[in-house]
Parts: structure tokens; C-alpha cells; sequence
């Protein structure tokens, strides 16, 4: 029986207790929380078993909180603007740490739509600009190789990619035609089409193990940080050949992690942010033209020492870095610091995002979702 036949067999099977009813009650909205009248945008934070919504903008301030306790163990979060869905991984990430799962929850009513178990771990998911599909990992302390192709509806696995040991981080094109596969195992960024789902190139060899990563498809460039080292690497998406590795010149006692766990391209793909987790630093770079010319380092006001809480997976504050629809801030997560981009100063502290690793942006107009920049902050024009 191939992999795919046996996981829908257990998908087909698997519990789905409360699917379609409504959650607990929220605990807290605010004036202009989303569904209010007029445009607003939002930062979506998710803590352990928590939503907190705040502005995404001054005074960004909270506006609504929520209890979700089916989002336990956070592996990775997307939202379909079309549908108001988050879709989450959550349970383990393979290996040692276990199975995990899937679920859809409706931002309009609160309800968990669905929940789906593997037989395998899940990691950090992406979703077609349409919100048909998911692209979901099998998990980083797995030396498996597969992404499985799940339709967003039902939770359903439609397809498998085989790509590279330890599947961490996954991105779709802005268009929907390309995913990127980071394996945190391999020295490759894999690349595959969305059409056939199969692999059409690899980016590298890079520094050993693929860790957060972005990408400006419209120059052609990804942007890749790797275990153990404080930096990252430019690379060609068309050639697969590496261009540049900029290592940053700040002392840092080496270790099995990754220094530089946050990667983000601003939305106009001109200025990179990248974290510095051991330093509390994050430093900017103008990538406008190659090789990249440090403009900044940014030191955060909060240490990214100890563990997230609540947390009810990975608790060390790894860190992860995204930019915002309009590229005017710069949301440390781990940290809970807001950076400006006109002048590379941290401008507020938002408690929630010290917490968790798991955010997106999201527009509202007429009560609605329309928009959103997605979890990983990369090139959108």
C-alpha cells in the first residue's frame, strides 16, 4: 500500500470530536477587533492554545483574544484570507517527538472546522494563494523526505513530495506555481512545481542543515540561514547556484543551533532583516544590489533567553523574524520588540509576541479577511 493510500486510510478514520461546533467563548475583543466596520489590519499572534489579535499598528494594541486549546504543540500556522481559515500543524514533529496533526479553525465563528491525525509528524505548513491546498511537512527530527499535499477542505492527503531529509519550513510563490521544501537535514533547498508536485531543481550545497529561509522570486534570489551559523546565504532560484554568504562579524559561542533562527525580506525585496539570537540583535541589510551592505544592528530590549509560556512544544525562544504587508514594521517574534523600518529603532513591545514563534498579518474590509502576508516574510512586488 503506498504512502499515500495508508495516510488517507488514517485521515479517513481519524476522530474529529467538536469538529463544526462552536469554541469556547472569546475571552476579550476590543473596540475595532476584526469584523468592525471599515479597514483594519492585524497582527495574529498564536500562543499555546491562544489567539491574541493586535493592531499592526500603533498603538498596536490588543484587541481580541481567544482560547483555542485544539492548538496545542504549535508547529506552524497559514491562514486562507478567501475562507477566514488558519490552518495549524500541531502534535509532534516526528522522531523522538512523535505524530502530530492538523486543524482548520473559521476566524469568522470560532469553530474548529476540522481535525486530522498522521501517522507521522507535521511541521511548518504553507497554502496556495487559492486555498485549495496545504503543503505540510513531515517534521524536523524525522530523517523522512516527504511533503504531503493535503486538500484544504477536507484534510485529506492528495499527493506526496519526496524532497530531503528532516522537511522543517515550507513557502508558496506568490503566483502558486512553486513551493519551496527546507529539510532542515539536507545541504539542498529544494524547489518543486505545484503543477506536478515533483521536485524541478536544489538550491546549493549550502552551509549544512536548511533553516529559516526566504525568497524575492521576482529577482530570483533566496535567501537561506543554516545550523550553527550567524548569518545567512544568497542564492540563485534559477541556477542553484550560491552567490554570497555573509557571515556576521558578533561573537557568539557556537552550539547544535541555529544563531540566526529569523529571516525576512521586506515586502518591495530591497532590505533583509535577519535575528541574532545570541547577541539580542537584529541586523539589516540592503540587498538591493548584491553582495549585501549591513545597514543596521538593531539591539532588542528583551532577551531571547529561556522558554516561551505557555508552550507545549519546542519551548526555547528560537526566534523568527516577519515583516508586515506594507513593510513598515518588523515583528520579532521570541522577542515581542516591533522594529520601524524608516529607522531601524525597536518602537513597541507587544507581550505576546515574546511567546510565540507563530504570527501573520492579516487586512479586514467590510467585516471580512482580503489579505495577508503570510508567516514567512518574503518578496511580494
Amino acid at each position: 500500500m503506498s504512502g499515500v493510500k495508508r495516510l488517507a486510510i488514517l485521515v479517513a478514520l481519524c476522530l474529529c470530536t467538536g469538529c463544526g461546533t462552536r469554541h469556547d467563548p472569546v475571552v476579550f475583543r476590543g473596540a475595532g477587533a476584526p469584523g468592525a466596520p471599515g479597514s483594519h489590519r492585524y497582527e495574529y499572534i498564536f500562543l499555546d492554545r491562544e489567539l491574541d489579535v493586535v493592531q499592526a499598528q500603533p498603538p498596536f494594541r490588543l484587541v481580541e483574544r481567544v482560547r483555542i486549546p485544539e492548538l496545542h504543540a504549535l508547529r506552524g500556522v497559514a491562514v486562507d484570507p478567501r475562507s477566514a481559515t488558519v490552518y495549524a500543524s500541531v502534535g509532534g514533529n516526528g522522531g523522538s517527538s512523535g505524530n502530530g496533526g492538523l486543524v482548520a479553525y473559521d476566524l469568522l465563528t470560532h469553530e474548529v472546522l476540522w481535525r486530522r491525525s498522521f501517522d507521522t509528524g507535521t511541521d511548518s505548513l504553507a497554502i496556495t494563494p487559492n486555498g485549495r491546498r496545504l503543503y505540510v511537512p513531515e517534521g524536523e527530527r524525522t530523517m523522512g523526505d516527504l511533503w504531503y499535499v493535503v486538500d484544504a477542505h477536507t484534510g485529506h492527503v492528495a499527493a506526496e513530495i519526496h524532497a530531503a531529509p528532516g522537511p522543517h519550513n515550507t513557502i508558496l510563490s506568490p503566483d502558486g506555481t512553486t513551493v519551496y521544501l527546507g529539510p532542515r537535514n539536507s545541504r539542498f533547498l529544494v524547489v518543486a512545481s505545484t503543477a506536478s508536485n515533483r521536485v524541478i531543481r536544489r538550491i546549493g550545497p549550502l552551509r549544512p542543515g536548511v533553516r529559516p529561509f526566504t525568497v524575492d522570486e521576482a529577482r530570483g534570489l533566496a535567501y537561506t540561514t543554516a545550523t550553527g551559523f550567524l548569518g545567512f546565504q544568497v542564492s540563485n532560484l534559477r541556477t542553484g547556484r550560491v552567490l554570497s554568504t555573509v557571515a556576521i562579524p558578533f561573537p557568539w559561542r557556537h552550539s547544535l543551533g541555529t544563531p540566526s533562527h529569523g529571516i525576512a525580506l521586506s515586502p518591495d525585496g530591497r532590505t533583509l532583516a535577519v535575528i541574532d539570537v545570541p547577541n539580542s540583535y537584529v541586523h539589516v541589510f540592503d540587498v538591493s544590489r548584491l553582495p549585501p551592505r549591513r545597514l543596521a544592528d538593531v539591539r532588542l530590549t528583551h532577551s531571547m533567553r529561556g522558554h516561551e509560556s505557555p508552550c507545549g512544544g519546542d519551548c526555547g525562544r528560537a526566534g523568527w523574524l516577519q515583516y508586515g504587508l506594507d513593510g513598515r514594521y518588523l515583528w520579532v517574534a521570541d522577542d515581542g520588540n516591533v522594529i520601524s523600518s524608516a529607522t531601524n529603532r525597536v518602537v513597541a513591545y507587544v507581550p505576546a509576541l515574546a511567546n510565540s514563534r507563530y504570527l501573520f498579518e492579516l487586512d479586514w474590509r467590510g467585516g471580512r479577511p482580503v489579505r495577508t502576508g503570510g508567516r514567512s516574510g518574503i518578496a511580494t512586488r
